[in-house]
Parts: structure tokens; sequence; C-alpha cells
């Protein structure tokens, strides 16, 4: 069975979940090191003082805040004890909202929520009422002594715990060069929504796949076997002219309406993560 990264409780009003966190996402991109090209050893990086050049242990290492232009002022583990929020092992939700009030750019990493087998039927419990609430819960959490806002999500029979950003740590959008909403010739519109429809579909994500990720283990397993191997080139995509839309839209249209068949999906809301 796979490692717990967490464990502890979920809690909402009086009621404490005795649950798990497990990973939800795994990174399958071949990971390399840096080494040294005359005789392919692995470089080792070293922590070096930038004032005398010299290598420093960790044991000579402290935390600092760059407040100007090399002026920092140092902050001690007691520093860090006194800004801490309370330690806690819970998942405390103080919030039940509708799902599509949540803007997608909040949210960050998913984990499994997995009861232990004294939580199961409170587990259980929970997860119907929510699906019958129509409502995703709002929580804190501490992961590795950092607190988090984060999103308690029904997806098929799982609860999904996903980090959440806080609000000022998305970008302020007015700050980019965002075209206003004008009106369009109905021509253009017309045909940019046909388009639209003759790539619709339904969202199987199995069906999309990692070609760099792909294409990288294939050189590597070649390599390692001391074969050559050719990969086929991608076709370079080049942007439409804004002059040139009508035109390009045309030509889009006369490539797709052969090609794949039309499928309506409805969709509800921003998003469909929870049942």
């Amino acid at each position: 069975m796979a490692r717990a990264i967490w464990t502890g409780a979920l809690s909402f009003g009086l009621v404490n979940i005795p649950v798990e966190l497990h990973v939800a996402v795994r990174d399958h991109r071949p990971r390399f090191r840096m080494l040294h090209a005359t005789d392919k050893s692995p470089v080792k990086f070293e922590r070096v003082c930038l004032r005398d050049g010299r290598p420093v242990a960790w044991a000579d290492l402290v935390k600092g805040y760059e407040y100007s232009k090399g002026q920092f002022v140092v902050l001690t583990k007691e520093d860090f004890r006194a800004a801490a929020v309370e330690k806690t092992h819970r998942v405390e939700i103080v919030d039940f909202v509708k799902a599509d009030e949540i803007d997608d750019r909040f949210f960050e990493t998913p984990y499994y929520v997995v009861p232990s087998k004294a939580g199961t039927h409170a587990y259980a419990l929970l997860r119907a009422a929510m699906q019958a609430a129509g409502r995703i819960g709002i929580a804190k959490v501490i992961l590795r002594e950092v607190q988090h806002l984060a999103a308690l999500e029904v997806i098929d029979d799982t609860l999904v715990l996903t980090l959440l950003r806080f609000a000022d740590e998305l970008a302020d959008v007015s700050q980019l060069p965002i075209p206003a909403a004008k009106d369009v010739a109905k021509a253009e519109l017309d045909m940019a929504k046909a388009l639209v429809q003759s790539l619709a579909a339904k969202w199987e994500p199995e069906k999309y796949k990692d070609e760099y990720r792909d294409n990288l283990k294939r050189l590597i397993q070649a390599k390692t076997k001391g074969k050559p191997i050719k990969l086929s080139a991608a076709e370079t995509k080049h942007p439409a002219d804004v002059v040139d839309l009508m035109e390009r839209l045309r030509r889009s249209l006369a490539q797709k309406a052969p090609a794949r068949k039309t499928t309506r999906v409805a969709r509800k809301g921003k998003r469909r993560r929870a049942a």
C-alpha cells in the first residue's frame, strides 16, 4: 500500500474523522543529473560564501531576508516558531461553498483523503452530505510547517483535498495588455464558433499524451543500447496574422469538417471536479 505523506484528522464542527493524505499526482518525466563533460562524472554543488569564496557547512548557515540590496535581516528558529500558527494535525473545514464560485487559478496540488478503519462511516457520511448539498469544503491545514488553504471535494467516491493559493498570490491581470471586450463582426464570430464546434469532444484525459516525455524515454533507451534513433520532426504551426484571420478560419474549417464528427458537450459552471 502507498505510504501516507500526512496523518491526522478531518474536522468540521465537532466531528473529527481520522484520515491520511496520499499523493494524487506523479511526475513521470525523466530526471537528469549534471555531469562533467570530459569524464561523465556527477558534479557536486557546494555552498560557497560569496565574500571569501570558501565552502560553508550546513551547521554554519542561517536564514536571511534581503530587505534592500545587500542588506539582510537574520531570522532564527525561535523567530519562525513565534510566527507559526498553532501546529495541529487537522484538516479544519471552515466553510462549505459552491464549486463554481472558485476561480481555477486558485487550485494547486491535489491529495487523496483516505480514512482509517475507525473513520470509514463518518467519511462516507460526509461524502454523501457534500454530494447532496452540492458544495465543497474550504479548509486550513499545516503541511511541512507551512499553513495552507485547501478545498475538499468529492471526485467519484473519493474525497480529494487540493491546496489552494491565497487571494494575494494571484497576479493582477489588469497590468497585462488584455484587449477590452467589444463587438466583433458577425461573419467572423459565426466562423469562429463553427470552428470551436468542429473541435468539440468529450473530455477523455487518457487520449492526451506527453509526447516530449515519450521522446525523451525513447532517446534514453536507444542511447543505453548504443543504437541510433530518429524522431519525426514536429509540424511547425504559424500563428494567423490579424489581417488574414477570416482566411485562416476558412482553411481551419475546411481541414476539420470532414475529419471529425461534431460532439456537443454540456458544461455546467466553471469546473467539473465533483459529482
